[in-house]
């Protein structure tokens, strides 16, 4: 681990961001920011800023279960409760509409992938404190386990251990329950701060039945290729501000661009895009709603692997895209 965060110190304070296709330049995102910075001004000013802040405070809980041929029995019904970006410290006031929304829920694993923290001026215990208050009242029979995002520096391993969470970075964590196994393996974020470390986990295992915990899709391709079943990833926060059908914008995504939202499929593995629990820079939303995921998992009597899945959305009526889709990763900039 502290090699691991000699690296990664090093890679947050260099000039360069590297994901799965390679590096980048960090100037090369100064256009964008500044665009933001005027929209975000232009937009603060008239009273649609007001209707995207209700918008962003409307959050979601999408109940929906997944089937597998490959579960082991002792798993089936098992639940998930899926969390991504809060980025709580741009938005604290919702971490009151996610404990609302949530209650006395009872899961038996909690997974929240990444970007707890947001606005990099802010103390992260503050960001990962808001978290806590968010889940307070949720009964979790099992782990609570998180990775990092992008905007999660180091540190925040530490930090997120003090507060209950199992930090998984480019590790995996074995379940077991009445002699079967179940393997959930995490990454340190791969859009980001990628090494070959990461893909060196997703091949370290027994051949059980495995999830990974990614921050982004972008290494969907190589979980497919390890053999996992299910891969739960955000980052994206559904586009975020979206035209009217809730077809994003921007996604931020650099390769697997066909999982920028809602349930896909890899290859063999079905995989789920949360829309994120909060917002990044301005505190809005426009076509596209905040969420938390409860994911059950079933045992499904057939051979083809991920199966099926069937749906239903708490609270509101209104869902992700839940049209499977699949194809091949590649680096794509922009």
């Amino acid at each position: 681990m502290e090699n691991w965060i000699a690296k990664r110190r090093l890679m947050e304070r260099s000039r360069y961001w590297i994901g799965r296709g390679g590096r980048r330049s960090r100037w090369r995102k100064l256009p964008f920011a500044a665009l933001m910075a005027v929209f975000g001004a232009a937009v603060r000013m008239t009273p649609i800023y007001a209707a995207g802040r209700r918008n962003a405070l409307a959050l979601k809980r999408v109940d929906f279960d997944l089937s597998f041929s490959a579960l082991p029995p002792s798993f089936d019904g098992y639940r998930i409760l899926h969390v991504s970006d809060p980025h709580l410290d741009y938005f604290p006031e919702l971490a009151v509409a996610a404990r609302d929304l949530l209650g006395d829920l009872e899961v038996d694993m909690l997974a929240v992938t990444g970007d707890i923290h947001g606005n990099h001026r802010a103390p992260i215990e503050r960001s990962a404190g808001l978290l806590t208050e968010a889940l307070a009242g949720i009964k979790v029979l099992g782990p609570r386990l998180a990775v990092l995002g992008n905007h999660d520096p180091a540190d925040m391993v530490g930090v997120m251990e003090e507060v209950g969470f199992e930090v998984l970075v480019n590790r995996s964590l074995v379940v077991r329950r009445a002699g079967e196994n179940l393997r959930v393996t995490g990454l340190d974020d791969v859009n980001s701060f990628y090494t070959e470390a990461a893909r060196a986990a997703l091949h370290d295992h027994d051949d059980e039945f495995r999830i990974a915990l990614v921050h982004s899709a972008e290494v969907a391709d190589d979980a497919d290729e390890a053999g996992y079943s299910l891969y739960l990833c955000g980052h994206t926060h559904g586009g975020q501000i979206c035209l009217p059908g809730g077809r994003p914008l921007v996604t931020h995504l650099k390769r697997c661009r066909h999982a920028a939202r809602g349930l896909w499929r890899q290859g063999g593995m079905t995989g789920y895009t949360s829309c994120g629990l909060g917002v990044s820079d301005l505190p809005v939303r426009f076509n596209t709603r905040g969420e938390v995921a409860l994911i059950t998992l079933r045992k499904a009597p057939t051979a083809s692997g991920a199966c099926g899945t069937s749906a239903r959305t708490s609270r509101r009526p209104q869902e992700p895209d839940r049209s499977p889709r699949s194809a091949a990763c590649r680096r794509e900039d922009g």
